[in-house]
């Protein structure tokens, strides 16, 4: 189980922060290796339930995949914590909250102009030689295209891609859902569009309801109800129904599965996805989200059970454990997070995991303050309208 003490040198900003950092990018390392595979293939690979680290699915993973020859397993961060990373650093250039030209002029340059250790390419590499296609559309659309930002998301296929990288947001907006998501909602624009931007939102707010004191995996849930729509909200509900009276993982894997899939459009076939998969709908959801929020109700918030919950489901599980793990992290801290777990990925990764959580809370100190003084200078204004001057 998860290490409970505290580090009596964390404030709680800083402790909430290193959980969602930390426990995103383990929750992905774990679910790197299941990727793309039912939970009975994952079964019959793995002999039984995997409740760790594991090898990659394919051994032979150089040829498994052509089009994308990754080291998936073995503890390796994937492109979800790259760039979540990225994203921290464009927080950490501009000291205040992003908007959509932020991320054509501070990330877009960092995907194509600054190389890092890509653990999945066992190199040096430029992030976009590593992220996927419906990533690679920022760089396209905006650096090549020179699209409003705002609108580059158009036109993309319709994915996770923007909101499994969207959990620094929730940070720098720590308890307050409602202003997480609509930054979200905007540093998503030129990525994705419809339902994959919704998901962006949703799970920013997620990851600032759980730094709420008292929060609580169900509280979570409810503010991202309150704040969801269209299919998202349906399939969010749908699958929390589902998650409602079942304790254990295991048995709530068929069960998430079974109330997401309406809302699903890749189809069954996780790798052959269906005619009209990742297309713009209203009434549709991207499936991880929706089921890494399942898993932390089934959790009851705990790290550990959750991100099992979401390596195991298998399909796209890196960004499903990761996802749960950035909310249970942030709900039980830094030590929630297994610190097995998370020096073995730092390691294999060759990436510490606790400088972009340090990061993102000195961000968000800097944003709180800046924040209020904001609010004074409005209140101030507004206070001839109300007739308050002079009272």
């Amino acid at each position: 189980m998860s290490d409970t003490s505290l580090d009596p040198l964390l404030d709680p900003l800083s402790d909430k922060a290193l959980g969602t950092l930390v426990g995103s990018a383990v929750g992905d390392a774990l679910g790197g290796a299941t990727e793309g595979w039912t939970s009975e293939q994952i079964r019959d690979r793995y002999d039984g339930w995997v409740t760790g680290i594991v090898a990659p699915f394919n051994p032979d993973w150089r040829d498994a995949r052509p089009i994308a020859p990754y080291h998936k397993g073995d503890g390796h961060i994937t492109d979800d914590t790259l760039m979540t990373h990225a994203l921290v650093d464009v927080y950490a250039a501009r000291r205040d909250h992003l908007d959509a030209y932020a991320v054509a002029d501070e990330l877009v340059p960092r995907l194509i102009g600054e190389k890092r250790w890509v653990p999945e390419l066992e190199a040096e590499a430029l992030l976009l030689q590593r992220i996927f296609l419906a990533e690679k559309w920022l760089v396209a659309r905006l650096h090549y295209g020179h699209v409003d930002p705002r609108e580059a998301g158009s036109g993309n296929i319709v994915n996770c891609g923007a909101a499994m990288y969207m959990a620094p947001v929730g940070v720098v907006n720590a308890g307050d859902p409602a202003g997480a998501y609509a930054e979200a909602i905007e540093v998503a624009a030129p990525h994705q569009s419809s339902y994959g931007r919704e998901a962006a939102g949703v799970l920013a707010a997620a990851v600032a309801a759980a730094f709420v004191p008292g929060a609580t995996a169900s509280s979570v849930v409810e503010e991202a109800l309150r704040l969801a729509h269209d299919g998202t909200r349906a399939a969010v509900a749908a699958v929390a129904d589902a998650a409602s009276g079942v304790s254990d993982w295991r048995a709530a894997i068929p069960r998430l599965r079974e109330a997401v899939t309406p809302f699903d459009t890749v189809g069954p076939a996780y790798r052959e996805p269906a005619m009209d998969a990742r297309r713009p709908s209203r009434i549709k959801s991207i499936e991880e989200l929706p089921v890494a929020l399942g898993m932390v109700l089934v959790a009851g918030g705990d790290y550990e059970q959750a991100v099992l919950g979401g390596v195991n489901y298998g399909r796209d599980a890196d960004s499903i454990a990761s996802m749960a793990g950035a909310i249970c992290g942030a709900l039980g801290g830094h030590a929630s997070v297994r610190s097995d777990w998370a020096t073995r990925v730092a390691e294999a990764s060759r990436t510490p995991l606790e400088p972009a959580g340090h990061t993102v809370a000195e961000v968000a100190r800097e944003v709180f303050a800046k924040d209020a003084e904001r609010a004074a200078r409005r209140a101030e204004r507004r206070a001839p309208l109300l007739g308050e001057v002079g009272r």
